[in-house]
């Protein structure tokens, strides 16, 4: 021990403080080394992983824009064909309504007339025949024939609506409309432009029925027209039982008519 100290003692001061300094510039280098170790090895071993990652990335967000592109544009082509499937929708519905109105199966009202026709109230004479005082089937399709005529557009006869199918027979002492039968008076209402009831005097059916019937026999006419009239839809069978659609027509052949 006392050799120690005594040699400890015989070093210079700069030695000394030297030797400290060499220590402490060691501890620095050592720490800086340690510190940036692991940084080197970040930067030199796990950089090429990163930027393939980076790179497969950014190939996964191309291809999703991709599919997104290719998925906006079948929509739009979907959506073009679901507004063209609803056009056609529309006018098919337009068609179908258009031929139930047609066909008399929808109520319609507007402006028209009411023509009202009763049997005769005069006496019938020794040896005339009493069916001529009488509203027959045959004076109900004159007139509805001679309503079409002056422009109506929808005609019933005592709320039976008149349809391209409707008969109209004697049956009895009534008179058959579609599947009802009617006993006097017969009110028809008509719907049609305004003035229909001078359009309908202006037909000459009717006009030598009012001569024939009402002047000679005394069948009572009367009309009103009203500002709105209503015409009820048909409200009978509508399935035909017997008919069917015919053959296909052929082309003429060459050189024929």
């Amino acid at each position: 021990m006392t050799a120690l100290t005594a040699r400890l003692r015989a070093l210079q001061s700069w030695q000394v403080t030297l030797a400290i300094a060499l220590a402490a510039l060691g501890f620095l280098v050592a720490a800086q080394l340690r510190s940036e170790g692991p940084r080197v090895r970040y930067t030199s071993q796990e950089r090429s992983p990163l930027i393939e990652t980076v790179v497969s990335l950014q190939r996964n967000q191309d291809a999703l824009k991709s599919r997104i592109l290719e998925l906006n544009g079948q929509i739009r082509d979907l959506q073009g064909r679901g507004e063209g499937a609803a056009v056609l929708v529309r006018d098919l519905n337009d068609q179908l309504e258009n031929a139930r109105i047609a066909a008399g199966l929808v109520p319609l009202e507007g402006p028209g007339l009411v023509l009202q026709i009763a049997d005769s109230t005069l006496p019938v004479p020794s040896g005339a025949t009493g069916a001529d005082y009488v509203i027959s089937a045959q004076d109900l399709r004159t007139v509805v024939d001679a309503l079409w005529q002056a422009g109506a557009e929808a005609i019933a006869i005592n709320g039976e609506r008149v349809t391209a199918v409707t008969a109209i027979s004697d049956i009895g002492g009534t008179i058959l409309v579609n599947y009802a039968y009617l006993t006097p008076p017969y009110q028809l209402t008509a719907l049609g432009p305004k003035g229909l009831y001078d359009r309908l005097t202006a037909v000459p059916s009717f006009a030598e029925l009012v001569r024939t019937r009402a002047d000679a026999f005394g069948l009572q006419f009367g009309f009103a027209e009203p500002e709105k009239v209503v015409v009820p839809a048909y409200a009978g069978p509508v399935n035909l039982t017997a008919g069917r659609p015919g053959p296909p027509s052929q082309p003429p052949a060459s050189g024929g008519p």
